[in-house]
């Protein structure tokens, strides 16, 4: 039987996203320095969902670190325009986040269980949602994440950053493991809009909930 480790080093692999382990950030933020994030390795994708169709004026760029206790997302991205709710609940929580724009993760700690993973969603203006999937119904995942979102208006790019707890993720946490993932970007007000993977689904139609498609994510 061929182990999931040996699998992502196959010349048929996925693609491979790697988390570059930090110590715990010392800013009174909790966010990681710019030095940090200089030390991961970036993953970029401009494509829409079945890999066509790239839009390099859309760009988004992904990052990803790590301590024991913490994952560290980061996205840059580069938009053409700005679609975003007016309104949250008070702690930047939003229901259907992704009618508006948004970037996104999916993350599977586990990969035997297919239809499991959690998905955490971040606009332009610093709302979010983080669901709890199985069997592609979502419950609230309350995982306590934090999160930064800036833009710059004058370079049309916005730069979000989440701080999702390890133990909102996995029982406990085992570097050696190999999670499934995928990173995704809506933008746009109306149908066709753009939808863009790390991973394409290719799917006929936009659907990001495709866990067969997953890429990997490792653990440095």
């Amino acid at each position: 039987m061929t182990s999931l480790g040996d699998a992502v080093d196959s010349e048929e692999t996925k693609l491979v996203v790697h988390a570059k382990k930090i110590d715990a950030p010392k800013a009174t933020d909790g966010l990681p320095s710019d030095d940090d994030w200089k030390k991961a390795t970036s993953i970029r994708f401009s494509a829409d969902w079945q890999g066509k169709n790239a839009d390099p004026a859309r760009e988004t760029e992904v990052r990803v670190l790590w301590t024991p206790e913490t994952l560290f997302l980061k996205y840059d991205v580069k938009y053409k325009t700005i679609t975003v709710f007016p309104d949250s609940e008070a702690n930047g929580r939003r229901d259907k986040l992704w009618d508006r724009d948004v970037v996104e993760a999916f993350l599977q700690p586990d990969p035997s269980v297919l239809r499991s993973y959690k998905e955490f969603e971040f606009s332009p203006n610093n709302m979010w949602i983080d669901l709890d999937i199985a069997e592609k119904q979502g419950r609230d995942l309350k995982s306590g994440l934090t999160r930064k979102v800036t833009m710059e208006e004058k370079n049309k790019t916005w730069t979000a950053v989440a701080v999702l707890p390890m133990k909102s993720l996995v029982d406990k946490f085992d570097p050696k493991a190999v999670w499934r993932a995928n990173f995704y970007r809506i933008e746009g007000a109306e149908e066709p809009r753009f939808y863009s993977a790390w991973s394409p689904t290719k799917t006929e139609k936009p659907n990001f909930h495709v866990p067969e498609a997953f890429g990997y994510l490792r653990f440095e």
